[in-house]
């Protein structure tokens, strides 16, 4: 059993998969941070731009 156990984590150790899950997973974190704040920014900007236009037409 014990022999067991330490073949798994010494395999475990070696593979490098995990890794590459944890690389994806810290890309996308970034990507959607970032997204989330075009879209706050621009959100607001466009929501200025709109009722600033929205003023401007007559009634």
């Amino acid at each position: 059993m014990r022999d067991m156990i330490l073949k798994t984590f010494i395999r475990l150790r070696h593979d490098d998969e995990g890794v590459t899950l944890v690389e994806y997973g810290i890309a996308i974190a970034l990507a959607v941070t970032l997204g989330v704040g075009a879209l706050t920014t621009l959100g607001g900007e466009i929501g200025t731009a709109m009722g600033a236009a929205g003023t401007q037409m007559p009634n």
